[in-house]
């Protein structure tokens, strides 16, 4: 793939605002996926051709059937991704499509925020799916003339949670630095972690959930329209680090499911209720919803334990299905869908939440905000 323009210069002219301090915005993410698709249909075949004694194989298939994935996008071929060249070869794999396909979708992150690579204060890169140092990041700052002062702040080991976790990094940096511009970046290809001789169920569902995604989003410190981030927090179940894991061998990652995952939004939904009721606000009555789609089980709870109605978590079903689990890329797809629908009231109240490893919950909430402009 070859390297789109970037639109180099100066820091571009501060927008025009009124002069009392605002507080950070999440602007428009730019969501891609790769060119390979691989269907339902397609996994249950899969399953039933490649494990056909499985003593476990209909419990699979149905686990596979009930998340309702329709498509996921994968970076090569089902062929080749079935093979396993070796930890090494896929690891030189994640770092040239890292390197090939991030680029383009963080300059459109920027233009929907209206800056250049020069008006950006700190990129946070976030991926669980491969290994670099140092971090993509440093490469990213060469190859497409960010400021030699920008931070960086790589996180790989909080999965799924860290898209959330991304956000209110941001966030803190921007209540830290009010003038200041946050570029979150979120790269998996959770087809690299595929491993042919895990065969628990817990391996074979997450072998039809998975797919792969890059997003990114910029978090302005002042102006531009998205949501007006207001608190943050996190949350950590007890004594669960073990439920989702990698075990890490000579063959690469190893995930991890513990059946007993779908459970968690039971001891989870408090806590978004304890966050909301520190703001003032009651987590079932706020007018959307961006959340974690681990799986059609973990929405379902959330709604019944929040008290809010199946549709709140529509953009995330949605993503759930069109493109599978694509980890620490999922909150930020599911914003791209609310903006695509027409985004929401000005000064409407939301929440946004990624669940992973931890077990971790990562909580924010906002209000919308369209900027004076008007633009989406």
């Amino acid at each position: 793939m070859g390297e789109p323009p970037f639109r180099r210069g100066a820091k571009s002219p501060p927008p025009r605002r009124k002069k009392a301090r605002s507080m950070a915005t999440l602007c428009r993410p730019a969501v891609s996926v790769p060119e390979h698709v691989i269907t339902m249909e397609e996994t249950l075949e899969l399953a039933r051709s490649r494990h056909p004694d499985h003593p476990q194989l209909p419990l699979a298939l149905r686990l596979i059937e009930n998340t309702g994935v329709r498509t996921r996008h994968i970076v090569q071929p089902i062929e080749e991704t079935l093979k396993h060249p070796g930890f090494e070869e896929r690891n030189n794999l994640y770092e040239a499509e890292a390197k090939a396909r991030v680029p383009a979708v963080v300059q459109r992150a920027l233009d929907d925020a209206e800056l250049l690579t020069g008006d950006i204060d700190v990129i946070i890169y976030v991926s669980c799916t491969g290994f670099m140092m140092p971090s993509l990041t440093a490469w990213l700052i060469n190859t497409m003339d960010f400021g030699t002062d920008t931070r960086q702040i790589p996180i790989a080991q909080l999965g799924c949670a860290a898209g959330g976790a991304a956000i209110n990094r941001a966030h803190d940096f921007c209540t830290a630095y009010p003038d200041a511009n946050a570029l979150i970046v979120a790269c998996e290809f959770c087809s690299l972690c595929y491993q042919p001789t895990d065969l628990g169920v817990g391996s074979l569902l997450s072998n039809g959930l998975f797919g792969d995604g890059i997003a990114a989003a910029v978090v302005r410190g002042k102006g531009g329209t998205g949501i007006k981030l207001e608190r943050n927090g996190s949350y950590l179940i007890p004594k669960t680090e073990e439920w989702i894991a990698y075990d890490v061998r000579a063959t690469g990652f190893h995930f991890l499911l513990d059946k007993r995952v779908p459970t968690t939004m039971e001891p989870l939904a408090p806590a978004l209720q304890d966050l909301a009721k520190q703001h003032g606000w009651d987590a079932s009555d706020l007018d959307f919803y961006i959340v974690h789609a681990g799986g059609p089980r973990i929405l379902d709870d959330l709604s019944k334990f929040l008290h809010v109605p199946p549709e709140a978590f529509r953009f995330s079903r949605s993503t759930l299905t069109e493109y599978g689990n694509i980890a620490s890329a999922v909150v930020l797809d599911a914003l791209r869908r609310l903006f695509e629908a027409g985004g929401a009231e000005h000064t409407a109240r939301g929440l946004l939440a990624g669940f992973g490893p931890g077990i971790t919950a990562e909580m924010a909430l906002g209000r919308w905000h369209i900027s004076e402009n008007g633009k989406q």
